[in-house]
Order: C-alpha cells, then sequence, then structure tokens
C-alpha cells in the first residue's frame, strides 16, 4: 500500500491513474482535496450564491468520478477539471434562463502581462459590466484563456476544436468586448458632460 505522504507527493495525473486502477477512493479524495475549494470559488463567480455554488460542486465532482476513467492526459488534469466546470456552470445558468453575474475575480488578476494589450488597457470595473454582454460561452473562453492560462491548444483539445477555430472564437469574443467597452465609455462620458453642462445652466 502507498504511503499517506507518497500520495501527497503525486501529481494529479498520477492520482488519476491509480484511482481508475484500484477505485480506491483515497486517490479520488486528495485530488478532491486540491480542487474542492477552486471549484467552489469558480462556481460561485457564476452564481453569486454561495449555497448554489455548493450544490454546482458537489455536481460536478459526481461528474467527475463518473466521468475520470475518460481523462486521456492530452490536457493538465486542472485543465479538464475547469474546463468541466465552465460546461456545467454555463448548462444550468442558461437552463435556468437566468442571466449571471460576470464570472471574474473583483481583482481581475488575470488581467497580467500576458493578456492582450486591449484588455490591459481597459479599467477593470468598466471590463466586467461589458463581459456581462458576452454569452456564457464566450465568457467561458476568455476565462480559460486569460484566466486559468489554459494554452490554445487544450481549450482546441477540450472543445473538439482546431486551434484556429479557437483563436478566431476568442478574437471575435475580444471584439464584442471591446466594442461593449467603448459604448459604455461614450455612454458614461456623455453623461458626465450633460451632467456639468445642467450643472452650469442650474447656477
Amino acid at each position: 500500500m502507498i504511503a499517506s505522504l507518497e500520495v501527497k507527493r503525486m501529481t494529479d495525473e498520477e492520482l488519476v491513474r491509480l484511482y481508475v486502477d484500484n477505485q480506491s477512493n483515497r486517490y479520488f479524495e486528495h485530488l478532491y482535496s486540491r480542487y474542492s475549494d477552486k471549484v467552489y470559488r469558480k462556481c460561485l463567480m457564476f452564481t453569486k450564491d454561495p449555497v448554489k455554488a455548493e450544490d454546482f460542486t458537489h455536481d460536478i465532482f459526481l461528474r467527475l468520478i463518473m466521468r475520470l476513467s475518460s481523462f486521456k492526459e492530452q490536457s493538465r488534469f486542472s485543465t479538464w477539471l475547469f474546463s468541466i466546470t465552465y460546461n456545467y456552470c454555463t448548462d444550468q445558468m442558461r437552463n435556468n434562463r437566468k442571466k449571471a453575474e460576470v464570472p471574474v475575480d473583483d481583482e481581475m488578476d488575470w488581467l497580467d502581462d500576458d493578456a492582450d494589450e486591449d484588455l490591459i488597457e481597459m479599467e477593470a470595473g468598466r471590463l466586467k459590466s461589458a463581459l456581462a454582454y458576452l454569452t456564457m460561452e464566450e465568457q467561458s473562453l476568455l476565462l480559460m484563456k486569460y484566466q486559468d492560462e489554459v494554452s490554445i491548444k487544450e481549450i482546441a483539445d477540450i472543445h473538439n476544436l482546431s486551434e484556429s477555430a479557437v483563436k478566431m472564437r476568442l478574437k471575435r469574443a475580444k471584439e464584442k468586448l471591446k466594442k461593449r467597452y467603448l459604448e459604455t465609455l461614450i455612454f458614461l462620458t456623455l453623461l458626465v458632460a450633460k451632467f456639468v453642462a445642467w450643472a452650469k445652466f442650474d447656477k
């Protein structure tokens, strides 16, 4: 039997292989311990409801335990799990016919030096507002690329798309995001100008 300390040091992929081969819960429990909080926080970004986020997390791990044997290691385990998480949350929010809040961290830490300059230059508050006008699929695609740092190849493998198709969808999503951002910025500028003009007239 493998010692507990040795199990803790194993990679995600090694734990998956051992679980599939032995069906021992201890290996799955280690995966759950590593990722349950991360999955919960991603669910919470979509739902803005702690209770619903817990339910989503529970359902996602139930799905995961049934699908572990289908993990082919074409991508990192974390990438595969987060894609399941995004797809599940997107489906649930669509089925409930509720418009989710923009599923991004308040600090917008995912806009780092590796992200496109157009996105970096956008002010975080207005960017969050603009993201809400994208489809759930477009939001998920951007988050996988820029928040979870999933490569184009991995996204393509997960969604059974060509790399060029992923790049095109990302390009279109960024264009829609930038357009909405600029529309919001222009509206606020006009609103401020109108308020200043009214203030001067009132004097």
